[in-house]
């Protein structure tokens, strides 16, 4: 069931830094675009604690501008919160501002982190989102916005963190069509991925000066296989030939809070999957 007219799919993907949205979902988000459907990327955070070199409002413009830069390599919308890196709460406020936005982009998916998970903002913004998830079609909350008729699907993308449960891939799409193109898209984020990240690591003399160079580093990162229970979810949705051959590949796991997609649904909503 679709809340837009001409069956376009509407996804909204809720991170909690500029780039986040990107690494989780990014490959998907190409493919619906391409198909013509409407992808939103929000981070809930202005990123501006993410850098050893500088911080604060310089380091937050930065990032806004990286997130517009990506978000045209995407092919989507990309919109920057104003709260600050690191400092992120769960609180009432902030929820309304979540339930307005899943509202306003009319969201029939809703993609975010998984609320176990190493940084305190993923864990944070999981919870602000899996909190507006219902109260979405709510009248009386945030009733300055017209509540949704239907609530959205909410998926968790995927992470390696096992306790206290581990991620099952539900849903998982194979992106070796547009594997190259979002790890162009992800490279606009410069401040993070060819100085902060590296830093955080100790590998920040490994970071090549050119750009062709940055664009290999990147590739080698994200072209790091499928896992077996992705694998093995790949097969189910792509059948065996097709999904054993998939070399990259997203996957989502079902939040209970949202509206329960049966596969019928699934394929619907992830139309890249029969294209294959």
């Amino acid at each position: 069931m679709l809340h837009a007219q001409h069956d376009t799919i509407r996804v909204i993907v809720i991170g909690a830094h500029p780039d986040d949205p990107d690494g989780d979902a990014g490959g998907t988000a190409i493919l619906w675009s391409k198909m013509g459907h409407a992808v939103k990327f929000v981070s809930v955070t202005n990123g501006d604690a993410g850098h050893f070199r500088m911080g604060g409002g310089v380091l937050a413009k930065r990032r806004i501008k990286e997130a517009a830069e990506a978000g045209r390599r995407f092919g989507v919308e990309y919109e920057v919160l104003d709260n600050h890196d690191g400092e992120l709460t769960p609180d009432l406020e902030i929820r309304k501002e979540i339930i307005r936005l899943i509202r306003d982009w009319r969201a029939d998916i809703v993609i975010t982190h998984r609320p176990n998970d190493y940084h305190p903002d993923h864990r944070y913004t999981a919870m602000l989102v899996q909190d507006a998830a219902y109260m979405v079609i709510v009248p009386n909350i945030a009733a300055d916005t017209p509540p949704l008729k239907v609530n959205p699907v909410f998926l968790y993308a995927r992470d390696h963190f096992q306790k206290p449960n581990p991620f099952t891939p539900d849903i998982a799409v194979a992106i070796d069509d547009v594997i190259d193109q979002k790890i162009y898209a992800i490279a606009a984020h410069e401040s993070q991925f060819f100085e902060w990240l590296p830093w955080t690591a100790g590998r920040l003399d490994e970071v090549p000066a050119d750009e062709e160079g940055r664009l290999e580093y990147l590739t080698r990162r994200y072209r790091a296989g499928v896992s077996p229970d992705v694998r093995e979810a790949l097969i189910k949705w792509y059948g065996e030939e097709k999904g054993s051959a998939a070399q990259h590949a997203e996957a989502f796991e079902i939040c209970e809070f949202g509206r329960r997609p049966d596969e019928k649904e699934i394929l619907r909503l992830f139309p890249m999957i029969k294209e294959e």
